[in-house]
């Protein structure tokens, strides 16, 4: 097996491997709605990667050796230890927390009903050794806390042991009462609740064998940023200031502090006055990741608007606008809008370069040169003669997002037919890799496709024609060759090593190279 550190020449090739999966399905087993992944974050680090679902929740994965711990080795074989290894060695991840971060709600002002689905997760400064992140449902933002504290294994209870003391039947009495409680939602710290899970007493404890003490995490909401939003949250981005972040939705990004969480400043507003002059929505923004006054955001239409916050309260006017400029003659059609649309963009390294991911291809664009991008790598070319069918069937609108590893060499986006592609900065000709998200990734995928009703999007606005997705008939399923209704929406690149995430329903597939 061939294998390469993030900081490799650019035109190394890597070769994927499968590590891990998490919330594997038996064959026929049905995948509830409320399980399906819907956002990946990696932490700084790399130690860390936070998963949110569709159900509200967000789980909390932690990094481990894949061989023997540091604590099972002498002294001596740590020294031997060649650094070159460590960085090749497979790396393991295990479960360490969840929690319920949204729960469904309903708008009686607007009679509409806000999904308790995870959109985004963003992870922010560790401080105090707690960790905290970012979680987004389509109207609001919550901070979480995170913090380990020792969790005692009990090996033993002496439950004949009378309690002579008086203080010792308080303390019972005030257990026992306590037990009928409700518990607080969304990750509220009650100390009780420990003891209520091993159901053991205060009294019990103190008399029984403890084997162990186990790491455990506690989650707790610390701020909820609310009623910002009248269109649904597409982007959560952290500034490298480390004390504000954006949001952003269809039409609007604000600006938030973090210890402050009912005010915000609207610093990108693209509202018309009359809506049916709107041509475009904001698809999505990212903060610079050195420079705390700009900030990146893509429309519908292709473009990519670098701002620079030093230049007014209200940033209308973009500093510079990233487009594709040439044309070729008779290339436009119906479809050339729609597939123009950005659904990701990602700042690659030092934040020379954007990354950008549309329907058909991932875009690498030089912020110096904003006429065209610097390279682009086809992604869906072959399904070029079929968008007459994607459209009607509503697959040309699905949001394929898209990362880069921490050198900036390697960049790799999504696909049907749960496809991951990964492909090099350089100027190998092994610049492009194809892996299925599955234990075997050489299988070949499977061929058919599924026609789904058209969602209600306020993106459809900027496309000047409406007909309803299943007026005419779909595609049938010898005309693809891919799974239309297996997609591989969301991934993330650990910055500190070659390992991807990436979901594939309800499954968290891991590769590494």
């Amino acid at each position: 097996m061939s294998s390469s550190s993030p900081d490799s020449s650019l035109s190394a090739p890597l070769h994927w491997n499968f590590s891990q999966v998490f919330g594997e399905k038996a064959p026929g087993e049905d995948v509830q709605n409320s399980d399906l992944i819907s956002a990946i974050e990696f932490d700084k680090s790399g130690r860390h990667l936070a998963v949110g679902d569709r159900g509200g929740r967000v789980i909390i994965f932690e990094s481990k050796e894949a061989e023997e711990t540091n604590e099972q080795r002498s002294r001596i074989e740590l020294e031997a230890v060649d650094f070159s290894s460590k960085a090749h060695r497979r790396p393991i991840y295990q479960y360490k927390a969840e929690f319920q971060s949204h729960e469904p709600e309903f708008d009686y002002l607007k009679s509409l009903e806000i999904e308790e689905k995870i959109n985004r997760v963003r992870w922010c400064m560790t401080h105090g050794g707690s960790m905290f992140l970012l979680s987004a449902n389509d109207k609001t933002v919550k901070l979480w806390k995170l913090k380990e504290h020792k969790v005692k294994q009990v090996k033993e209870t002496d439950h004949s042991s009378a309690v002579h003391s008086e203080n010792g039947l308080l303390a019972e009495a005030s257990y026992i009462s306590l037990q009928g409680k409700p518990t607080v939602p969304n990750g509220h710290d009650m100390e009780w609740t420990t003891n209520a899970v091993k159901n053991i007493s205060p009294v019990q404890e103190a008399q029984a064998k403890i084997s162990s003490l186990e790491d455990s995490v506690r989650a707790s909401c610390r701020k909820v940023y609310a009623h910002a939003h009248d269109f649904n949250i597409n982007s959560v981005s952290n500034n490298s200031d480390g004390e504000t972040f954006i949001s952003a939705d269809d039409l609007r990004i604000n600006l938030w502090n973090l210890d402050v969480k009912d005010q915000c400043f609207n610093i990108i507003d693209i509202k018309p006055s009359n809506m049916e002059d709107l041509t475009e929505v904001i698809t999505s923004a990212e903060f610079h990741p050195s420079h705390c006054n700009l900030l990146a955001y893509s429309s519908s239409r292709g473009f990519i608007h670098l701002i620079d916050m030093r230049q007014s309260a209200l940033c209308d006017k973009s500093a510079t606008i990233l487009q594709e400029t040439e044309h070729q003659p008779g290339s436009k059609s119906f479809f050339t809008e729609i597939i123009a649309s950005i659904s990701d963009i990602k700042f690659v390294n030092d934040g020379q370069c954007i990354l950008s991911r549309d329907f058909m291809n991932l875009k690498l664009w030089d912020i110096r040169k904003d006429s065209m991008p610097v390279k682009v790598f086809k992604v869906h070319e072959h399904l070029r003669p079929k968008l007459c069918e994607l459209y009607n069937n509503d697959s040309i609108f699905d949001k394929f997002e898209c990362c880069v590893n921490g050198s900036g060499s390697h960049f790799a986006t999504g696909s049907y037919s749960n496809l991951l592609h990964v492909f090099s900065n350089g100027d190998s000709t092994e610049e492009h890799m194809t892996v299925e998200a599955g234990k075997n990734p050489s299988r070949k995928p499977a061929v058919h496709s599924a026609s789904r009703p058209r969602r209600s999007s306020l993106s459809n606005l900027t496309r000047g024609f409406y007909r309803q997705g299943n007026s005419n008939s779909g595609a049938s399923s010898h005309e693809f060759a891919c799974d239309l209704s297996s997609k591989l929406l969301h991934l993330a690149w650990n910055p500190t090593s070659n390992l991807i995430a990436c979901s594939a329903g309800s499954s968290l597939f891991m590769y590494y190279a």
